[in-house]
């Protein structure tokens, strides 16, 4: 009995690891660039307390994806996730309405929603869930989108479409139909939920950040990776980071891909073993 209750696997709420990352995400500060406790970041129109309200808006959507994946198990990938853009868009209006149509969450939405739709779907089928099958699941179901929703479009009317088409950057989509393979590659490894500021800081520096291109272009995103490394290289302190702050504040820089990326990294940390 013993050796049985021993190997018996433990259970993992990945609806509630998805919560438990945004509260994490948004408290870790400073954070350069990005709404703290400190300061609004490069941000004019959020703030903390406009985050707190998106999450208490988003939270219970988790649990709402994690039993989609579990009725939709069966069906294939491309068909689940046509069945899963619904209550992503949903999610989406209830962040809007609590925001007042500031979007405040909407990577986090979608990462994290894939990422309980894809703990579900592997529960209802009796698989083990960790960071690897996790990982594979999204990436099996986000299988073409890159090729669906940017390369084969040609009218570049979205910033992920101009994105794509001008500089080959994939973004949000990218990563999920890579299984998030830059965290995967990037933290994981080093993973430690008492580090997040170093956790970030690994992201900053290799991510190809959608939202610094957009502010700042291809300069703006070689800017943070280039001090994000820089700062990994010869180690930093608490002020390290402040001063970080100010001089992406300055520049209108906010690494949002990347505050989105250690919010799933979070899932897969706390899914690693």
């Amino acid at each position: 009995m013993a050796g049985l209750l021993a190997t018996k696997p433990r259970v993992i709420n990945v609806a509630a690891l998805a919560e438990e990352a945004l509260w994490q995400e948004l408290e870790l500060t400073p954070k350069p660039g990005l709404v703290d406790k400190n300061n609004n970041g490069s941000h004019r129109d959020m703030d903390h307390a406009l985050f707190v309200r998106s999450i208490q808006a988003i939270s219970p959507w988790f649990a709402r994806f994690d039993d989609a994946g579990r009725e939709f198990a069966l069906r294939t990938d491309s068909e689940q996730l046509a069945l899963l853009r619904p209550i992503g868009i949903a999610c989406e209006q209830a962040m809007l309405r609590a925001t007042h149509g500031v979007n405040t969450h909407k990577g986090g939405i979608f990462a994290l929603g894939l990422l309980c739709f894809a703990a579900g779907r592997l529960a209802e089928k009796g698989s083990q869930i960790n960071a690897l099958s996790l990982s594979s699941q999204v990436s099996g179901l986000c299988q073409g989108m890159v090729q669906r929703e940017l390369a084969s479009r040609q009218s570049r009317a979205t910033a992920g479409e101009k994105q794509f088409h001008q500089f080959g950057l994939t973004g949000a989509r990218g990563e999920a139909e890579s299984g998030f393979a830059t965290v995967m590659r990037h933290v994981l490894p080093y993973w430690n939920p008492r580090a997040m500021h170093e956790m970030l800081l690994r992201l900053m520096k290799v991510n190809p950040d959608s939202n610094l291109v957009s502010r700042g272009g291809m300069a703006g995103m070689r800017y943070v990776q280039n001090y994000s490394q820089q700062l990994l290289a010869r180690g930093w302190q608490h002020n390290d980071l402040v001063e970080m702050d100010k001089q992406l504040i300055a520049r209108n820089l906010s690494p949002g891909g990347s505050a989105d990326l250690l919010s799933v990294a979070w899932v897969l940390g706390g899914c690693k073993y």
